[in-house]
């Protein structure tokens, strides 16, 4: 109880600031609606007022809730107007971009370990790798890609790799280079080869990094996803919801958009979370 208590406190917290962000930002459409009409609203009927509107500045908790529910619960997952299948076409493009970037991440990392010249030409350019806007460069990898016939799922999937390898490798190079001295010495005592070295010590020393940077890794790639689908004027994923909500001002469209995105990645997240609890715990490291 003392646990759930703080978060509780945090969450509430968070509504009575929405709620009161709702009136502050659509008070002044409620007002010209009603002076308009030569109308006057006391503050009961213009906070009501500022909680109903139908394309607000900033929706109310419950209109996103109830928008929520009408597109996850009440509408059939095949629908296209159903939350659940948006999600699915971005989640999709982002598990083939976060296992693309892994991979690469992995690849760059035991480079830049194991040969000075990647460490010391490599790491600064996936360094500055991230210093470019991903809105400035996902319509050049879109360009690119369909100009040689490759588009779709693909393009995305490369868009959350160039944003979710940085972490992996930043944190993969941190935990293959965690061994101490003693260890690498005693290791080099024993006449272990390099692929020893790496499977029997520097591998399993790494896997709280490697673990930690996946999570960052996979909120990254579902950046890149949503991302990916802006320039190309896509019709399906969460970034399509959010493009057309923003063309017809439908906020409340946009907000539980961004909602499931949240959900999403942080369901991504604790499923790493729950993987890292077990492997560590059969390594004898939880």
């Amino acid at each position: 109880m003392k646990s759930i208590l703080p978060v509780l406190t945090v969450v509430g917290a968070i509504f009575v600031i929405w709620y009161a962000a709702a009136v502050w930002l659509n008070a002044p459409w409620s007002r010209d609606v009603a002076a308009r009409a030569d109308v006057t609203l006391d503050l009961p009927e213009l906070v009501a007022d500022t909680w109903a509107q139908d394309k607000p500045k900033l929706p109310a908790p419950h209109q996103v809730a109830v928008e929520l529910w009408d597109t996850v619960v009440d509408k059939k997952i095949t629908s296209k107007r159903s939350l659940v299948y948006h999600s699915w076409i971005t989640l999709s493009a982002t598990l083939l971009g976060f296992a693309l970037g892994t991979a690469l991440g992995f690849a760059l990392a035991l480079g830049i370990v194991y040969n000075r010249v990647m460490d010391m030409s490599v790491m600064p350019w996936v360094i500055a790798s991230q210093t470019i806007p991903i809105l400035a460069i996902a319509p050049m990898i879109i360009v690119v890609l369909n100009a040689v016939g490759l588009s779709g799922l693909l393009p995305k999937a490369m868009i959350s790799m160039y944003l979710s390898f940085f972490p992996i490798v930043v944190g993969m190079v941190k935990g293959l280079r965690s061994p101490d001295a003693m260890q690498l010495d005693q290791m080099r005592t024993w006449n272990a080869s390099r692929l020893q070295e790496l499977l029997r010590l520097r591998l399993p020393s790494s896997m709280p990094y490697l673990f930690t940077s996946m999570k960052v890794a996979m909120a990254a790639s579902l950046v890149g996803a949503i991302v990916g689908e802006l320039p190309t004027g896509a019709v399906a994923g969460l970034g399509a919801r959010l493009l057309a909500g923003s063309y017809y001002g439908q906020t409340i469209q946009i907000w539980s958009a961004l909602i499931m995105a949240a959900v999403l990645a942080a369901a991504a997240v604790a499923l790493i979370g729950l993987v890292q609890r077990l492997v560590l715990k059969r390594m004898g490291m939880a």
